[in-house]
């Protein structure tokens, strides 16, 4: 079975729940507050969650935070790659989540943006044939991770899967950071802001199809649609709708994450990619259910989510629910 390797961030995420966005010089009253680890956390704990060994390959700090975050990554049983950097923290987003489920983001890195060529060469050591390599827009919009994570990317072996995930300020990356990543990629997840700026498409169909021409043959793409579902751009086939299961959000915070953590783990358990689309899809119905970032479900979660839907069966085997 592959494993899951976030070549990204973990950070903490302090989340408030406010009614709507205050205006600008304006205020506002948050109505809970949350201190959990975030980035690329949720991916690997939706992974993690449905069986797939999840390792991370970031840098972690001293400090509050950095604590925080090996806690955490503990707890679920994942495992740093790298050791603790002694020379700063970890660093933090505040995610603002207002009535209607919608989270907007303010992220001030630490250490985690600061990689060595020294961390790069351990972490491929340490990478197995089979794995699926996950890469983030967060981590290639920085100016010294992001040439180091391209080239890193660029030269990964065939055996290994690379999945990249654009991330909000995917528009501010450079072509330069970003062309080889996506000469390598195999698997390219985003959501339909992402694949819009990325493709200039505002149709997600036709969005996907464009951003699957700026991939190698045999790359795949998916358009994360939230409610309504994805579209999945496989290889060798036309783009599909994939349904949604539609639900009442209480919190999105981490939901695109919780798609990509298992789209990722199903597909390399060895399932289809329509298959994982749709399972990624209702993972992320169900985590959007929950409040907090890194509410996947796992495996008996997902299994009583879907009920006598078919897909559970063809998941979990017969008496899935």
């Amino acid at each position: 079975m592959s494993r899951l390797v976030l070549a990204g961030n973990v950070i903490a995420d302090l989340v408030i729940e406010i009614p709507a966005l205050p205006e600008r010089g304006g205020d506002v009253i948050g109505s809970r507050t949350e201190l959990t680890a975030g980035g690329g956390f949720n991916t690997l704990v939706a992974a993690r969650r449905l069986g797939t060994e999840a390792v991370f390959a970031g840098l972690h700090g001293t400090g509050p935070y950095g604590d925080l975050v090996r806690t955490a990554l503990a707890a679920e049983g994942i495992e740093a790659l790298l050791p603790v950097r002694e020379d700063g923290d970890t660093g933090f987003t505040v995610a603002l989540v207002d009535a209607g489920g919608e989270r907007t983001f303010v992220t001030s890195f630490g250490v985690d943006a600061e990689l060595t060529e020294a961390d790069v060469a351990a972490v491929e050591r340490q990478l197995r044939p089979g794995d699926l390599v996950q890469v983030s827009g967060y981590g290639l919009v920085m100016p010294v991770n992001g040439p180091l994570l391209s080239a890193f990317t660029a030269r990964l072996p065939a055996g290994v899967v690379v999945c990249l995930d654009p991330a909000p300020l995917v528009a501010d990356i450079p072509e330069a950071v970003l062309g080889p990543v996506l000469a390598r990629t195999d698997w390219l997840s985003s959501n339909a802001r992402e694949a819009r700026l990325m493709s200039g498409h505002e149709d997600p169909r036709t969005a996907a199809e464009a951003l699957r021409r700026r991939l190698a043959p045999g790359a795949g793409v998916i358009v994360r649609a939230d409610s309504d579902g994805c579209w999945l751009a496989a290889p060798g086939a036309d783009p599909v709708h994939v349904p949604g299961f539609p639900v009442k959000a209480v919190d999105s915070n981490g939901a695109g994450d919780a798609h990509v953590g298992s789209f990722l783990a199903l597909l390399g358990q060895g399932l289809d990619a329509p298959t994982a689309a749709r399972a990624a899809n209702a993972a992320a119905a169900y985590a959007v259910q929950h409040r907090g970032p890194a509410t996947a479900p796992n495996r008996a979660e997902l299994a009583a989510f879907l009920g006598d839907d078919p897909l559970a069966e063809r998941l979990f085997g017969a008496g899935a629910a």
